[in-house]
C-alpha cells in the first residue's frame, strides 16, 4: 500500500533547531500541536525512527510516562522554504528526506516548565521515583546503549512528573550493532534511584509479568513500514522474551540494585575523605525550546 500524504498531519511551521546527535527540530504541525521532529535520513542511523516509536510504545505499555508520538509528513516545499532545518554535516548541509518523519509531542506546548537535570533537593518531589528502576530494567532488556533521558514537568502543587524521552539508542542503537554494559543505560545521576523495598521489587516484577505483549506487538506492527528494519524487529522480540522470563527479571533487578548499593558505598567513602561530588545544575531540558523467543544470558552479560 502506498503512503498518502492525506493520511498524516504535516509540518507547517519551523520553530527552531534542537540539540542532539540526530539534529531534531521543533515544528508546528497541521493538527495544531508542536513536535520534536527527527528525519528519516538523520546522521545517527537507519533505525532511529523505528527505535523512537517502538521505544515509546514499549514504555507506555509498561505504564511509564512518555510524550505522545505520531508519524508526520514533511514536504519538499517545507524543506525548501526552511533551509535552517537542513542537517549539518562535516561536508556541508544535507537536505532532509521528504516524506514521513518521527514527531514527539513537545511537552512544553502548554507553557509547562520543563527541567532536565534536577538538584538533589528536588528528588523528593518526584512522583513515583521507582519509575526510574522500571525504566532501567526495560532499557537493559531492550539493549539501550546510551544514558536514560528524562524530562520533568512541574504540576500546580509543586510535584515533578518524569517523562521518559529519547529512545533512538534502544535495540542495539541506531544501526542495531552496539553492545554495552548494563550500567550504560542508567540515568546519569544515580542518586535519583530511591532505595527499593521488597514490595517495590515485587511491583516491578509484576509490571513485566503482566505486560500485554500481544497488544504491544500490534502497536509495533502499525509503525510505518519504511522505518522497520529486520534487525530492529528481532531486537524488540528478544526484549519481550526477556521481560517474559520471571527468573531473568528477578536476577536483573538484583544486579541493578546491587550495583547502585556498591556505588553509594564508594560515594560515601569519597565524602568522608573530603572529595567533592559533581556539582548539580537545574536547566531546561532537550524539549525546553522557547516557542515564538531464544536463550537469554545472565543479566551481567547483557
Amino acid at each position: 500500500m502506498s503512503v498518502q500524504v492525506n493520511d498524516f498531519a504535516y509540518l507547517t511551521q519551523f520553530i527552531r533547531n534542537l540539540r542532539g546527535g540526530s539534529q531534531p527540530i521543533l515544528v508546528q504541525a497541521s493538527d495544531g500541536h508542536t513536535y520534536v521532529v527527527k528525519f528519516a535520513n538523520n546522521l545517527q542511523g537507519p533505525n532511529v525512527l523505528f527505535n523512537e516509536s517502538a521505544g515509546s510504545e514499549l514504555y507506555r505499555a509498561c505504564g511509564l510516562r512518555v510524550p505522545e508520538w505520531r508519524a508526520l509528513w514533511i514536504s519538499d516545499e517545507f524543506i525548501d522554504k526552511n533551509p535552517d532545518c537542513w542537517i549539518q554535516t562535516p561536508e556541508g548541509r544535507l537536505r532532509p528526506a521528504s516524506g514521513l518523519c518521527f514527531g514527539s509531542r513537545f511537552l512544553g506546548e502548554r507553557g509547562n516548565r520543563l527541567l532536565e537535570v534536577l538538584p538533589r533537593t528536588s528528588f523528593e518531589r518526584i512522583h513515583n521515583p521507582s519509575s526510574f528502576w522500571l525504566a532501567w530494567l526495560i532499557d537493559v532488556c531492550s539493549e539501550h546503549v546510551d544514558n536514560r533521558q528524562a524530562i520533568f514537568t512541574e504540576d500546580t502543587n509543586g510535584w515533578l512528573n518524569a517523562h521518559f524521552v529519547d529512545f533512538g539508542h534502544l535495540f542495539g542503537g541506531p544501526k542495531a550493532n552496539m553492545k554495552k554494559n548494563y550500567r550504560a543505560s542508567r540515568y546519569l545521576d544515580s542518586r535519583i534511584y530511591v532505595e527499593v523495598s521488597s514490595k517495590t521489587l515485587l511491583d516491578l516484577e509484576r509490571v513485566a509479568k503482566t505486560l500485554d505483549a500481544d497488544r504491544l506487538w500490534e502497536r509495533i506492527v502499525a509503525i510505518p513500514a519504511e522505518w522497520k528494519q529486520e534487525s530492529a524487529l528481532k531486537s524488540v522480540e528478544y526484549c519481550l522474551q526477556k521481560l517474559a522470563m520471571p527468573l531473568y527479571v528477578q536476577s536483573l533487578l538484583r544486579t541493578l540494585t546491587g550495583s547502585l548499593e556498591r556505588r553509594a558505598e564508594t560515594e560515601s567513602r569519597d565524602f568522608r575523605s573530603g572529595r567533592k561530588p559533581l556539582r548539580e545544575i537545574l536547566r531546561p531540558g532537550v524539549q525546553g525550546a522557547r516557542i515564538g523467543w531464544s536463550y537469554v544470558h545472565h543479566p551481567l552479560g547483557v
